[in-house]
């Protein structure tokens, strides 16, 4: 290194030495954004413009040696060969256009460092051919190591140079690009004119056509002025062809830009666009991504071969954003024409929702929304399945339940209590059930758990015990509404003695959760095969009972209430009777719990309320009418508008209307049940607290509710003058029906001795077989006194 540098400083002109830099940076930058605008042609424009840059780089690369040499003062007196000087531009001309022709058009990686090494190769020709010209009366002696040294120099940094320069058309790799170009001609020349030593001594003479420094100088200032104009040119392409890239890339991001999808153009592996979208998914800066690798955001493509190589086809990825995180994406890749350059654009979907929906699908495939649990369709082939898998050998069971008077808690708090009621006994249920088992929600409410491996019927009951208890305990933790009041019954069918297929076998399991509603519910009870005659009768009462209405077959029968004192007849109350024409008159304690389940009762109190009121308003004697309402009534915001227009239409005053609700109705909601109660009384009608003293009977209940009359369930009355307990439980409600200023009407007296305790304690009224059977209101017309033609000639007219 020393060796040069006082070669240069010693030997050389400085002035002439920067004049030879000048000349060799304006055309390695020539160079660099000629072969650019090569690459924007792909016909014979192509070769046309690789022709002028190969010209204007070779002469460059000569003057540049030339000017140098002119630098050179050797001591002695110099001159040039003028074949050998003019062969070494051919040369430099010559293996330049090699050199870039091979960067340009071999389509592998290393093209581009091979033909910036060729043009290397072709600078250390030009450079000793032009030393061989050169005439001087001394000798040569030349250093083999520095003759090496600059041929590695000119060679490593010429591949250098078209590697980088020309792997992206941005400003930072063209300069780059010609600095290296430049630095390989400079740095071969003066480590190539360090390598040789001027040694005065006899010589040759210098021949006389040998080209004199002046003249070299005329040539080196027209090679120096011919590069300056091609530069000059080189400039202006560059130029231009950046405002049209500019223009291009404005409108192609405008567009880009209104795209939902990620898209990015790229050159080769160098990111040179990206749009709006593909920003805000990377969460980077455009900054930060023009430039920069293809890989560095979608690493599959440092792949070899990668995914992406294969052109319009989509391919799953995943895409690195700024963060660092992987995002999974759908990329496809396409050769289009960017800036006058073959450029790849791909375009990147987001896939996170696509595959989130699909989750969801999949799971909605299998498995209910609500819950979370199997659904019906699971549940049915894996039933099959495991049946198929047990039929030789082995028994498994069938765990059928669901939610006692579901409807009438959907009712009653609506539907997204009932979903969270929902929601509570599925996870309750698959805290109870063991491994191994599948447990599915296959209806509204309904349930069904798969038991595998069944050794001991027990093993069934021992699951469904758990699950009571599991809900007992959220029954604790609630604080109302439904949670409150959560039961379900359960049924179990075991194969293959109740059933050799999934048909079946789900049938007579659920057989046998219907026997465990009618025993009492909240409990379960195995499938027997008399069973299954049961559950056909209940069918077809069900299906004639939605019939009824339409038949004519329900009616009223009325049965007295008196005062206790007297015995005097003050009101009735109006009973559901049903007799059909096949099957005969149904108890109500048959028909009444299969219309509460199916949902008939609404439509069955409409009817019951409007017919006691229009044969109450026939009766000349002002007597008061009872009439029972369902839970589902005392809930239902229509039903005060209900009542009045019933009243309306019939006539009847208001405060001889006596409607009679169960304790169980007011805890299922208490603020619907309070506004609705009040509603009632504000037209006037009475309304007495019915079955006190069973269920959930609550002291809190009188205070907050605005009840007219309180009556004693008849299970407390029977036997009252005899059972010391009776007798204490009547005492206590009837002091409390004083002590609130509530009269206290007692049901089921069947016996003087009843009525005589009851009128002893102060019980104000009485009703029960004792008084009077329930029966049809002509056994009562002249206590009534039924004046049924002005009463009934309004009703028509009113309809």
């Amino acid at each position: 290194m020393l060796t040069v540098y006082l070669c240069l400083v010693d030997q050389h002109d400085l002035r002439l030495v920067a004049l030879a830099a000048a000349v060799c940076a304006v055309s390695a930058f020539a160079a660099v954004n000629l072969l650019h605008h090569v690459l924007r042609y792909q016909d014979a424009l192509r070769s046309v413009w690789l022709g002028v840059a190969s010209l204007a780089t070779g002469a460059g690369i000569w003057a540049t040696h030339f000017t140098a040499m002119l630098a050179f003062n050797p001591g002695v007196h110099v001159g040039y060969n003028a074949v050998l000087t003019v062969a070494s531009l051919a040369v430099a001309v010559g293996m330049t256009g090699l050199g870039f022709l091979t960067a340009i058009c071999l389509a592998y990686p290393l093209a581009r460092a091979l033909g910036g090494a060729i043009v290397g190769l072709g600078v250390a020709l030009m450079h000793y051919m032009g030393m061989d010209a050169f005439e001087v009366s001394a000798r040569i002696q030349w250093n083999h190591a520095l003759v090496f040294a600059s041929l590695a120099l000119g060679v490593l940094l010429g591949a250098a140079a078209l590697e980088i320069g020309l792997r992206r058309l941005t400003r930072s790799a063209v300069a780059c690009g010609s600095v290296l170009l430049a630095g390989s001609i400079c740095g071969l020349h003066f480590t190539a004119m360090a390598a040789a030593t001027v040694i005065p001594g006899p010589a040759a003479a210098i021949p006389a056509n040998a080209i004199q420094p002046h003249w070299l100088a005329v040539l080196v200032s027209l090679a120096a002025l011919a590069i300056l104009l091609l530069a000059l040119a080189a400039l202006a392409l560059d130029v231009r062809d950046r405002r049209r890239v500019e223009r291009e890339s404005d409108r192609m991001r405008g567009l880009a830009n209104a795209a939902f999808e990620g898209l990015l153009v790229c050159d080769e592996d160098a990111i040179v666009a990206v749009n709006a979208s593909l920003i805000a998914l990377i969460g980077a800066e455009e900054a930060d991504l023009i430039g920069g690798s293809l890989a560095s955001i979608l690493p599959d493509a440092s792949m070899r071969p990668s995914p992406l190589d294969e052109p319009n086809r989509a391919v799953e990825t995943k895409l690195r954003s700024a963060s660092g995180a992987e995002i999974l994406v759908e990329a496809i890749r396409r050769s289009i024409v960017f800036a006058g350059r073959p450029h790849s654009a791909i375009a990147v979907r987001d896939l996170r929702d696509r595959k989130r929906a699909q989750r969801v699908i999949e799971f909605l495939a299998h498995n209910d929304a609500l819950t979370g649990l199997a659904n019906r369709a699971t549940f049915n082939n894996t039933l099959e399945d495991a049946i198929a898998a047990y039929r030789r050998e082995g028994r498994l069971a069938v765990l059928r339940f669901d939610i006692d008077r579901f409807k009438e808690i959907n009712d009653l708090f609506g539907y997204a209590a009932a979903d969270e009621l929902l929601r509570t006994v599925a996870r309750c249920a698959s805290d109870a059930i063991e491994p191994g088992c599948l447990i599915a929600r296959v209806g509204g409410d309904e349930f069904a758990v798969i038991i595998p491996e069944l050794t001991l019927p027990s093993h069934a009951g021992r699951i469904a015990q758990r699950l009571f208890d599991a809900l007992r305990v959220e029954r604790e933790k609630s604080s109302g509404g439904a949670l409150a009041i959560m039961s379900v019954s359960a049924g179990v069918a075991i194969f293959p003695g109740d059933g050799d297929d999934a048909t079946s076998l789900m049938a007579n399991a659920e057989t046998a959760l219907n026997r465990a509603k009618l025993e009492g519910r909240s409990t379960y009870r195995f499938f027997e095969a008399a069973m299954s005659d049961e559950a056909r009768e209940r069918r077809l009462i069900e299906h004639d009972l939605r019939n009824a209405l339409a038949r004519d077959e329900l009616s009223l029968v009325f049965q007295p209430q008196a005062r206790a004192s007297d015995q005097q007849i003050v009101g009735f109350e109006a009973l559901l009777r049903w007799t059909n024409a096949e099957r005969g008159a149904t108890p109500p304690g048959i028909f009444i719990p299969i219309a509460e389940e199916s949902g008939l009762i609404a439509q069955i109190d409409e009817w019951v309320v409007r017919e006691a009121c229009r044969e109450a308003a026939a009766w000349a004697n002002p007597l008061g009418i009872a009439v029972n309402v369902s839970a589902v009534q005392l809930h239902n915001e229509r039903f005060p508008e209900f009542v009045h227009q019933v009243l309306f239409q019939t006539g009847l005053a208001a405060r001889r209307l006596e409607l009679e609700i169960t304790e169980t109705a007011l805890v299922r909601d208490l603020n619907r049940a309070l506004t609705m109660l009040r509603q009632l009384k504000a037209l006037g009608v009475r309304i007495a607290m019915d079955d006190f003293g069973t269920g959930y009977s609550s002291l809190s209940n009188l205070r907050a509710f605005p009840f007219d009359k309180i009556k004693i369930d008849a299970s407390f009355v029977r036997n009252v003058d005899e059972n010391g307990q009776a007798a204490a439980i009547v005492r206590a409600v009837l002091g409390l029906g004083s002590g609130l200023g509530l009269p206290v009407i007692a049901e089921g007296v069947e016996r003087e001795g009843e009525l005589a305790f009851l009128r002893a304690e102060g019980c104000q009224e009485v009703q029960g077989y004792y008084i009077g059977r329930p029966q049809a209101i002509e056994s009562f017309a002249k206590l009534v006194g039924r004046a049924r033609g002005e009463a009934e000639a309004k009703m028509a007219s009113l309809a």
